[in-house]
């Protein structure tokens, strides 16, 4: 990836808004093997988060739109919504919301912060439900590599989607799957309108994924050896660090996959945080994700492998 990077440095013109013909091929093909999807439009991004954050904006939905998001999420999907002018409804199961003006469903499995991963019946119910009101799906599968005790899916699988594009848009980033946050890569992939709204906005914006990255993106697509490694680092410092929570005294929930592990003591996440804190250890409060997480903390597989082993040393001391 990083030969790839320099070989194509020599870029001074405007990258393409769409990609260059080898990142589509590239990424409708890793869609196509990965996903078992054929014949998805597909456009880059800067990385996930321009699309968690702007996709609201891009589809133009009016003011007061609502917004579906989990009820336990990352923030830029609560700031996404209001962003565009639109109202975010955090929902345990978006099938039990009024679907009255709402304009767009984002979900997210594997999930941050929890770690859960939705099957694909339970998938289905929410694209079937959505596509019945006429609303957008917008899945961000950022961490959809990295399942643990469990396979996860995409809303581009035919087991979902029921081989249809249409209402659902699947959301990637090679932040964590290749390590490549630095790079801010990505792309969406789906329904043909949501993606050419996509691209006509990102236009006007100047979001352009720069040429040496879209080279780095092709080489990354093309390439599962280094996903696989990359999910055995991943893995090991899971296997130090999961064991170390439990014998603390944590229950972890869901944490099925993903980078987290989700976990409480049955306290306030303030007062977990605050008893971390004082034998050396960082974990995020639970409640930056949502009222539902007031109990929990996250606990980030994201450090090296020596911090972890460090982390899980620490937490001895609570046990």
């Amino acid at each position: 990836m990083q030969d790839a990077l320099r070989a194509a440095a020599d870029a001074p013109g405007y990258p393409l808004t769409i990609g260059t013909p080898a990142l589509r091929e590239a990424v409708v093909d890793w869609v196509s093997r990965r996903l078992g999807f054929d014949g998805a439009a597909v456009v880059p991004s800067i990385g996930s988060k321009e699309l968690v954050s702007l996709l609201p904006s891009f589809l133009g939905l009016a003011p007061g739109t609502k917004v579906l998001i989990p009820a336990l999420a990352y923030p830029t999907y609560d700031a996404g919504a209001r962003l565009g002018g639109c109202v975010p409804i955090p929902v345990e199961d978006p099938t039990e919301a009024d679907p009255t003006d709402v304009g767009l469903i984002w979900l997210n499995s594997p999930s941050n912060p929890t770690g859960e991963v939705w099957s694909a019946e339970r998938v289905r119910s929410v694209v079937d439900w959505a596509r019945s009101h006429g609303i957008l799906v917008a899945s961000d599968e950022c961490y959809l590599e990295l399942g643990w005790t469990t396979e996860p899916v995409s809303v581009l699988d035919p087991a979902v989607c029921g081989g249809s594009s249409d209402g659902v848009l699947a959301v990637h980033s090679l932040s964590k799957r290749s390590n490549l946050a630095g790079y801010r890569a990505g792309f969406a992939a789906g329904d043909s309108a949501a993606v050419a709204a996509i691209t006509e906005a990102r236009k006007h914006l100047g979001l352009l994924v720069p040429a040496p990255v879209q080279a780095a993106l092709v080489a990354a697509l093309g390439d599962d050896a280094h996903v696989a490694a990359q999910k055995a680092r991943y893995a090991a410092r899971r296997d130090v660090l999961l064991p170390a929570v439990r014998a603390a005294g944590f229950t972890v929930e869901h944490s099925e996959a993903g980078l987290y592990l989700w976990c409480t003591r049955g306290e306030a996440c303030w007062d977990t945080v605050s008893a971390l804190a004082s034998v050396g250890v960082l974990a995020a409060p639970g409640e930056f994700y949502g009222q539902a997480g007031a109990q929990h903390v996250r606990f980030a597989l994201t450090a090296t492998d020596e911090r972890i082993a460090a982390a899980a040393e620490r937490l001895t001391a609570l046990s």
